[in-house]
């Protein structure tokens, strides 16, 4: 029987990566520091801003002139600033009209990203859409989704409506916004008319138990393998009953460096196959910092689902995140700005 609670580990995939999560300086002349100060104005929930402004992303971002500043969500942005960029993983359609506002008012300010394509990532009931309609298939695998059913309806009627739809137990349900990462695993048709809508019903794929967590930042990719839910056999779907719920699938609170893993099942997603993917899906979500929850489907090689996305998700997870991030928003100001007052010099 599967129990709930925190199942994830993560290991690092990604060679320069390593070398900066061991603390190896690494050549940052690819990137060099802008010839003034860039400004990075951030709109983030005090916990977001913990996890992602950690002491080694500041420290590294002094060093090649980038400041970041904190913005008053509750002030009309252009009475702050000014800004070069706008980070921003806020709410609220305050929040949005506010933002809407300071893009029209500064077209000049790159705005990380636009509320309206970040609202895909929000929905799960649109969330997979774009993937879906890719159908990416080429000579390094194969991607899709699971077969999915939006629910938002008497919870007994909920068997009905899956065997219409034509969906295999056993079912994960997911919570219909995307803020939360609660989902639940319901082995039997009885075990559906516990469930709360509105939610997305997603057949569970069996994936040897290991994820692939795929970082988009600009045109960078990372790939960290996070320890995932186990497989389903027969035996599982006789034995057990109900609705099993897990707080949170995955994590990156203990290490799997020393995990016995199948080759065949931690073997990383084709690296070809990956950039397709994101370049694809940067260009019809029309967002540069995203991730790609994917599996591949137990027993074959080039068999992936893609089952969860998320807008600006825990880059600070990623090992090495801060020359990544920092290399990203310094390639963003090779546009040609405005000199704007320096915050350092007293100017503003």
């Amino acid at each position: 029987m599967v129990s709930g609670g925190c199942v994830g580990a993560e290991v690092e995939v990604d060679p320069e990566a390593a070398a900066a999560a061991a603390g190896v300086e690494r050549d940052e002349a690819v990137a060099p520091a802008p010839a003034r100060e860039l400004v990075v104005g951030y709109a983030l929930t005090s916990k977001k801003a913990k996890s992602f402004l950690q002491p080694k992303l500041r420290g590294l971002a002094r060093k090649k002139g980038i400041l970041f500043v904190a913005i008053d969500h509750k002030r009309p942005l252009s009475d702050q600033g000014p800004f070069d960029i706008v980070l921003h993983k806020l709410t609220g359609k305050g929040w949005q009209q506010l933002l809407e506002e300071y893009r029209e008012a500064h077209p000049e300010v790159t705005v990380l990203d636009p509320p309206g394509a970040i609202a895909h990532l929000l929905d799960r009931q649109s969330m997979l859409q774009e993937v879906s309609e890719l159908d990416l298939t080429d000579r390094y695998g194969k991607v899709r989704v699971p077969k999915q059913l939006f629910v938002n309806t008497d919870p007994l009627s909920i068997p009905a409506a899956v065997t219409r739809a034509g969906l295999s137990l056993p079912l994960v349900a997911k919570p219909l916004v995307a803020k939360s990462h609660e989902l639940s695993l319901a082995y039997d048709p009885t075990s559906l008319t516990q469930l709360e809508p509105p939610l997305v019903l997603q057949e569970f794929v069996n994936h040897g138990g290991v994820m692939f967590k795929v970082y988009i930042v600009g045109d960078a990719i990372r790939v960290v393998r996070r320890f995932s839910l186990p497989n389903v056999d027969e035996g599982d779907l006789s034995n057990n009953a109900g609705v099993f719920r897990f707080p949170r699938v995955s994590c990156a609170a203990a290490s799997a460096d020393d995990a016995d893993l199948d080759p065949c099942v931690a073997e990383l997603p084709p690296r070809p196959l990956l950039e397709i993917l994101a370049r694809e899906l940067r260009r019809r979500l029309g967002l540069r910092l995203f991730n790609i929850d994917m599996i591949r489907e137990h027993g074959t090689r080039d068999r992936f689902y893609v089952i969860d996305m998320n807008y600006f998700p825990g880059y600070g997870k990623m090992p090495g995140y801060e020359h990544v991030f920092t290399d990203f928003l310094l390639s963003l100001s090779q546009k040609e700005y405005k000199r704007r007052p320096s915050y350092s010099s007293g100017e503003w």
